[in-house]
């Protein structure tokens, strides 16, 4: 069979060439959206962390150190041999109190609070606490920084 020609405006338009270049961008475009539906996201919800009571007493080890720990959160770079302070679990307390990064007399302006902390953009570039993790350490120094 002959191919269907046709003349417009001066330009040859070739109809069957024209046909099968639709049904192959029909096609992309189905398989595409198919694609784009077919994805699933799971949204992960973080567990809500109730920030602390004043009344409690805040532990180091149970508390704090967690924190230090947490996904890796500090210990990626501070621990044995690297960034100090080191920040790993039986190394934490020491490290924080012979380095003076208490002040128990201001406890808000403790440098292993005040650094890491959510609300300051000029400290830690890396990872900080979250809200909830600040307002723990806050509170632990305010109770005496105890090694408990």
């Amino acid at each position: 069979m002959a191919i269907v020609e046709k003349y417009f405006s001066g330009n040859k338009i070739n109809y069957k060439r024209m046909k099968i270049n639709h049904k192959f961008s029909a096609f992309i475009f189905f398989i595409l959206m198919a694609l784009v539906s077919s994805c699933q996201y799971d949204t992960l919800v973080k567990p809500v962390i109730p920030p602390p009571n004043p009344a409690d007493t805040i532990s180091f080890a149970k508390t704090i150190e967690p924190i230090f720990n947490d996904n890796s959160n500090c210990t990626v770079c501070h621990n044995t041999g690297g960034q100090v302070p080191d920040l790993t679990t039986g190394y934490a307390y020491n490290s924080i109190t012979s380095m003076g990064l208490i002040n128990i007399s201001d406890p808000v302006s403790s440098k292993i609070y005040w650094i890491p902390n959510p609300v300051n953009s000029s400290g830690h570039t890396w990872k900080k606490y979250t809200d909830v993790q600040a307002q723990f350490v806050l509170q632990w120094i305010k109770q005496g920084a105890l090694d408990n």
